[in-house]
């Protein structure tokens, strides 16, 4: 095996550490950052410092943000009597980019999995319990993924959210657009039929 000098095992070594990156990976990550120009490194190094010292975690809905309430918490087009709630901050984009959402959000920044030692204290729900308490919500859209952890989530988040004018609602899934049901797992399947509207 190739010996690398001590700086670029380190490199090699954290670059690692990301989700995703294997060995011969970070090795190419590592190489094309020696050869970029100073100017080049530097940015990057500054963008991750940056990010480490600028970004939080928004005080209502617990997004990534550099402002605190975040874009969505503090914007007065928004809905904010509708809540959706997601697992992770990336999660948002998803939503974000059908256009017809006007609500606000939630991140819970996981989903429960006893396998994992997750449950329900680990996650961020006691401050979405609160925001149902101490505000007017007419709906909470629950928008956590069609896993088992993602559903364990839901069904525990239903039960906790049940009150008199809440309305708690869960993310249609099944068959996505333009696939064929041929090639549907049996869950997918059922999840469709389960799913189904009037037309």
């Amino acid at each position: 095996m190739s010996k690398f000098a001590e700086p670029m095992v380190r490199l090699i070594d954290e670059l690692k550490k990301l989700p995703g990156i294997g060995s011969k990976t970070a090795q190419r990550l590592a190489f094309h950052i020696l050869r970029s120009n100073d100017d080049d490194a530097e940015a990057l190094a500054a963008a991750v410092r940056d990010v480490k010292a600028s970004l939080r975690l928004c005080s209502v809905c617990n997004n990534i943000t550099d402002i605190d309430p975040c874009v969505y918490c503090s914007s007065a087009t928004r809905n904010q009597r509708l809540i959706c709630v997601v697992e992770e901050p990336t999660n948002i984009a998803s939503v974000e980019k059908t256009k017809h959402f006007n609500g606000v959000y939630h991140v819970l920044h996981g989903a429960i999995s006893p396998l994992h030692g997750v449950g329900p204290e680990q996650l961020r729900i006691a401050n979405l319990m609160r925001r149902v308490e101490d505000s007017q919500v007419d709906e909470v859209i629950i928008a956590t993924n069609p896993t088992v952890e993602g559903e364990a989530t839901a069904t525990y988040l239903s039960g906790q959210l049940r009150r008199s004018g809440l309305r708690v609602t869960r993310i249609a899934t099944g068959i996505p657009a333009g696939s064929d049901i041929e090639y549907a797992d049996e869950i997918t399947m059922l999840k469709s039929i389960e799913g189904r509207r009037e037309l």
